[in-house]
């Protein structure tokens, strides 16, 4: 703990704190060890008697740093960019600072700070948080949904005794039970009742254990049971808090759903009347299909073929019959298509569009409002009046920081303190601080130690003129150009290669073995470290040190066909580097940063999907399961898929007996050939012959389901994203800002560094951005250090340089990362700029009066600690 003071005059009251060290509670505490309590408060008191010194404000800017555990006295020049912290702030409790750090925190990763506040309910809501709990539920969610691969129908081979997944079910939903009442716990009760999603865990949770009880009943009494509670099991993951961008986007489907279907409906009236002209037109008139159905036989039919011609998947097979009659019967089929096709199908998808995008801003806006509530209310505690204004000062901003993040670099935290302040009047008001979740999702690489595995331990080997020649030259652009240029040349030989000819097995080892020098070469000079953080260099030393071992086995082994065949794929996986040259050219690289840059994002619409594919999997299952089978094709296997009534059908002439809802592996590739479209109407129509006409219902509505709202909700959303990443630049407001003041300071990663003697840090940091340059100069000398909180930090003694070039004095170094953290700040950039800055919005919250008076008290605690 450090006490400081910024005068000269209170130099020496602190010399006489520390010498005369008298008895009573309002002087400066003895020197002292942390294991005695009553010393620590005496301690803690005897600096809230030294914060309380009245301060000279025209006196030298002299700082001066009193560590009462070692009894020492430290002056520091504030005008050199020493520590200076503010010595005039109330003092402030680590409840109130821990409530701040967590209004921070929820507000960081989007969530609703949904607790009572006291001290208690704060560390439960804490630990509710933490991330192993979180990971513990992913878990139980994973291995509940994977429950039907070893229930029956289950995967050949995994099938377990129903007793034995039902256990593990019930462990499963004791978990869960124990998630949610640990939630009940640290949420207003009225608040927790009224929360829906609470609700139907509750609800999910009993309809389950009455849905085993019922099927261990059952089961043993001999008679045939259905599982139906399976089907609900997805819905697990779509209402617990953890998952809230999948409950997001539920809840933006359904208010989107009425929109659209009132379109649906003109689409099957306009489709149910095309279906009555057809059945008039053509049944009846002894026309046939290929396979020999009787043509629109029957007013459902019209209705399920006429559907089927509006996903394209039967065209022009369902008019050639017709069309052979007469070429004016073609007239029929082009309005039906021109009507139903090309204007209702994009009608649905603009008012999907235009209606999900307003839901989604909306609720991207009671997100930002919810933010920058949370965000208020760790304004409010932390701040204090002064000036006539309500200010959060420097010292507060650094407690706030050192909490939630204990091991955050000092300089950093400058950093982030001078781009917050933007008219330096070295405090905080609350439309800065309010930006201070965004500021702190910028994604910021810290890096430290340069020096590879072979410059520690062979220094004078890896600083020899050869070594330094070889890094030059891997650190030069063109040996990047070099090696794109040879996978390019790679792929061209094999794109030309013949399986006879016998010259493409040396080139591919010449090719093989500079792909190997590389990755040496770049081992080398980067170090193990910095190679495996990029991703292109973990792809090539995975592949091509695969393709060498494979090369090797297939010289050694007799039975090469195997072996053959791995290469083989390990060769053509080798030519998707062209992927990595593509994206450095600049008028690709555009389109490419922003896939790359969305794609984390669309996994939540993925989830979506997976939610409605385990529903209609676990149905299909139990409605179609054992109506086929796949036993081969030809004479002497079981024919027709293992049922007679498939006998002259497309399904077995196509040979699709595999596409079978035997188990959920099966199940899940015909949901996924049902979402392409192509000839799903030929695995309706097989279901149906092998069970009743109304089958086909089932995979109607799993296309409207899947493929006409979600995966065009899922178009819509990325039409959204592209829009918004493509037509941005670069970086945003506060991006530009770190960059720019990092840069000021000398600390910018890609800024050349002096030609120096590297020394090794202390500090150990994590480079997180795959994106980094691999073109980097030097290492710094090593920093001075201070000591900040009992710890020795490089750079610390410059924490308070505002905008200082401090490059000369600290190897740390920054680089900011085009990435997002999450789904949350994408979102949140798509919308927040339609949003005044200062806009709090409603009160989202609806607290009970309890715990707004506790929030109060709490909050009051500062200026009541203060005044004593």
């Amino acid at each position: 703990m450090e006490t400081v003071m910024e005068n000269s005059d209170i130099l020496e009251e602190v010399i006489n704190h520390k010498n005369s060290r008298p008895n009573t509670q309002d002087t400066a505490a003895p020197v002292t060890t942390p294991s005695s309590a009553e010393q620590v408060q005496h301690r803690r008191n005897s600096s809230l008697q030294l914060r309380k010194s009245s301060l000279n404000q025209d006196s030298a800017p002299i700082s001066v740093v009193y560590r009462p555990r070692e009894g020492s006295i430290q002056l520091n020049n504030v005008s050199d960019g020493a520590t200076s912290i503010d010595s005039s702030d109330p003092p402030i409790s680590d409840l109130n600072l821990l409530l701040a750090a967590t209004y921070v925190e929820d507000s960081l990763d989007g969530r609703h700070s949904d607790f009572k506040v006291s001290e208690r309910h704060l560390k439960l809501y804490r630990l509710y948080q933490n991330k192993w709990g979180q990971v513990a539920l992913y878990v139980f969610l994973v291995i509940h949904l994977c429950l039907a691969l070893f229930e029956s129908p289950a995967v050949p081979g995994l099938e377990m005794s129903y007793w034995v997944t039902m256990l593990m079910e019930t462990g499963i939903l004791i978990f869960y039970i124990f998630r949610v009442t640990h939630i009940s716990i640290f949420t207003p009760l009225t608040r927790f009742w009224s929360d829906t999603k609470n609700i139907l865990i509750l609800v999910l949770i009993g309809i389950t254990f009455l849905d085993m009880v019922i099927y261990i009943g059952l089961t043993e009494s001999g008679i045939y049971s259905v599982r139906w509670s399976r089907a609900l099991r997805p819905l697990f993951a779509v209402n617990f808090p953890e998952l809230r961008q999948i409950r997001r986007a539920f809840r933006n489907l359904r208010r989107t759903l009425p929109d659209v279907v009132n379109v649906l409906f003109l689409f099957f009236f306009s489709l149910a009347i095309f279906a009555l002209m057809a059945y008039k037109l053509f049944g009846g008139r002894g026309l046939t299909w290929v396979d020999g159905r009787p043509y629109f036989d029957s007013y459902w039919d019209s209705i399920f073929d006429l559907y089927v011609l509006v996903t394209t998947a039967n065209n022009p097979d369902i008019m050639m019959p017709a069309f052979d009659i007469s070429t004016y019967y073609v007239i029929f089929f082009v309005v039906f298509l021109v009507i139903c096709f090309f204007i209702y199908m994009n009608i649905i998808l603009a008012v999907i569009y235009n209606n999900y995008r307003k839901h989604l801003k909306n609720e991207v806006r009671k997100s930002v409002y919810s933010k920058r509530q949370q965000l208020s209310k760790a304004f409010e505690i932390l701040a204090f009046d002064l000036r006539n204004k309500r200010v959060v000062t420097r010292t507060r901003f650094v407690q706030l920081m050192k909490f939630l993040d204990d091991k955050k670099n000092p300089a950093l935290i400058n950093v982030l303190w001078i781009v917050l302040d933007s008219d330096s009047s070295d405090y905080l008001e609350k439309g800065e601080f309010l930006k201070l979740a965004d500021l702190l999702n910028v994604e910021v690489s810290e890096v430290v130690d340069r020096t590879t595995l072979i410059g520690h331990y062979f220094p004078k080997l890896y600083n020899s003129k050869p070594s330094k020649l070889i890094c030059a030259i891997v650190k030069n652009r063109f040996f990047g150009i070099f090696f794109d240029i040879l996978t390019l040349v790679n792929a061209v030989v094999i794109g030309i290669a013949d399986s006879d000819d016998t010259w493409d097995d040396a080139a591919e080892w010449v090719f093989l073995s500079l792909f190997m020098l590389e990755i040496f070469l770049k081992l080398y000079v980067l170090g193990a470290r910095r190679f495996f953080k990029k991703m292109w260099n973990v792809f090539d030393f995975v592949v091509i040190g695969a393709a060498f071992i494979m090369g090797v086995v297939e010289a050694v082994v007799a039975d090469e066909q195997e072996s053959r065949l791995s290469l083989d794929v390990l060769l053509v996986l080798r030519v998707l580097r062209l992927v990595k040259i593509i994206g450095s050219v600049n008028r690709f690289k555009v389109i490419v940063h922003t896939i790359t840059k969305i794609f984390p994002s669309l996994l939540t619409y993925g989830a979506v999907m997976l939610v409605f594919y385990y529903i209609f999997a676990i149905v299909g299952m139990e409605a179609f399961q054992g109506l086929v089978r796949f036993s081969g094709y030809t004479t002497g296997s079981e024919l027709y898929c293992g049922n007679e009534k498939l006998h002259n059908s497309d399904f077995w002439r196509d040979h699709y007996c595999n596409n079978n809802f035997n188990d959920v592996i099966h199940a899940f590739i015909v949901l996924f050939e049902l979402t392409v479209v192509n000839q799903w109407h030929v695995i309706a129509y097989g279901y149906a012959t092998v069970t009743d006409p109304w089958a086909r219902l089932y995979f109607i509505l799993f296309h409207l389901t899947c493929v006409i709202v979600v995966l065009n909700i899922f178009t819509a959303f990325v039409l959204e994203v592209f829009i918004l990443e493509y037509t941005a630049s670069c970086q945003g407001y506060l991006e530009s800002q770190m960059e720019k003041k990092i840069q000021e300071m000398g600390l910018s990663f890609r800024k050349k560094r002096p030609r120096a003697m590297s020394t090794v840090s202390n500090e150990n940091l994590v480079v997180s951005d795959s994106s980094e340059s691999e073109e980097e100069t030097e290492s710094a000398p090593h920093p001075p250090t201070t000591e900040v909180d009992g710890r020795i930090s490089p750079g610390a003694s410059q924490f308070y340089a505002s905008g200082k070039d401090i490059s000369s004095e600290t190897d740390v170094r920054f680089h900011i990362s085009k990435r997002l953290k999450n789904t949350e700040v994408l979102l949140q950039k798509m919308f927040e700029k339609e949003l005044s800055t200062h806009d709090l919005g409603p009160n989202i919250e609806s607290l009970d009066q309890d715990l707004q008076d506790e929030h109060a008290y709490l909050v009051s605690q500062n200026h009541t600690l203060w005044s004593l």
